[in-house]
């Protein structure tokens, strides 16, 4: 168990400073803000402490201000509303006395209904893909030094990249789709309490995302050229799951105009049942030289 998988399942565990309030921290990596994922996981575990016996089926984040990791971020609820079936969320998270995200989140009472979802793609298993390591023993030297070191440092989600070309430096001028996909879990046994597998998935679902958008232009959210931020996120809860077992994220992006990149994903289990779905624009802006 990697003490970078420890930590995520101790910061996940916010402290309760008042009836609607809680305070979280960020693991100290060395980062200059806080990872999107992390403050929508916690923002999250906050809502969800609100409420008794519904489970979040849907939830809507802006990110307003980069995160300041090297001090605690305070989460407000606002208990909006509670019905016969649904219960109603906000949740506001401030640091240095500034509002930097925002989240809503709809819960609710476990029912039967109609059933469809759409098929998982046809892609390789993860025990025939090469983990971190492997990647790193073969590609190493051939990997951008960002992409390189993102491999490197230690995290709480591992992933499996069906498509390893994306990571290697290639022609610019090459188009490619915007596609992504990669299977991830957490990077160790989660307990059973399923509000703890949300938070997780909560977490991984803004991992790699954004990056889809600047594949068919020959970049990625390590270039120094770019200027990339997440500016919304949303996700939507669909069925059962454990996220320390693989799931496939599959991403696209449908579009990118006026600086910002669309991005969508859906996550499969492995018996092929669509888990969760996400969307997320995000700012993908070139630098000034």
């Amino acid at each position: 168990m990697s003490t970078a998988f420890q930590d995520l399942l101790t910061i996940l565990d916010l402290e309760r400073i008042e009836k609607n309030i809680f305070r979280g921290t960020s693991p100290d990596v060395g980062w200059q803000r806080v990872f999107g994922g992390l403050v929508v996981s916690q923002a999250l575990v906050a809502a969800s402490r609100t409420v008794e016996h519904r489970a979040p089926h849907s939830l809507h984040c802006y990110f307003l201000l980069p995160g300041d990791p090297s001090v605690p971020i305070v989460y407000e609820v606002e208990r909006v509303r509670d019905g016969a079936s649904f219960s109603t969320r906000r949740c506001v998270a401030v640091q240095h006395g500034r509002t930097i995200f925002v989240l809503s989140a709809s819960f609710q009472v476990e029912e039967a209904g109609l059933e469809h979802f759409s098929p998982m793609p046809a892609v390789p298993p993860p025990e025939d893909l090469p983990g971190v390591e492997a990647i790193l023993a073969s590609l190493g030297s051939q990997l951008p030094e960002g992409v390189r070191r993102y491999f490197e440092r230690q995290r709480p989600i591992e992933l499996r990249p069906v498509d390893l070309s994306r990571f290697a430096p290639g022609d610019p001028g090459q188009p490619r789709p915007a596609t992504q996909r990669i299977w991830m879990r957490a990077a160790g046994r989660l307990p059973d309490d399923p509000s703890i597998h949300r938070a997780v998935l909560a977490y991984l679902s803004d991992m790699t995302l954004l990056d889809t958008s600047l594949v068919s232009h020959g970049r990625s959210v390590f270039d120094g050229s770019m200027q990339v931020a997440s500016l919304d996120h949303s996700l939507w809860f669909h069925r059962p799951f454990r996220a320390d077992e693989w799931l496939l994220y599959d991403q696209e992006s449908p579009n990118a105009s006026g600086a910002r990149g669309l991005c969508r994903g859906s996550l499969f289990n492995r018996q092929g049942e669509l888990i969760a779905s996400v969307m997320q624009e995000g700012l993908i802006r070139h630098k000034a030289p």
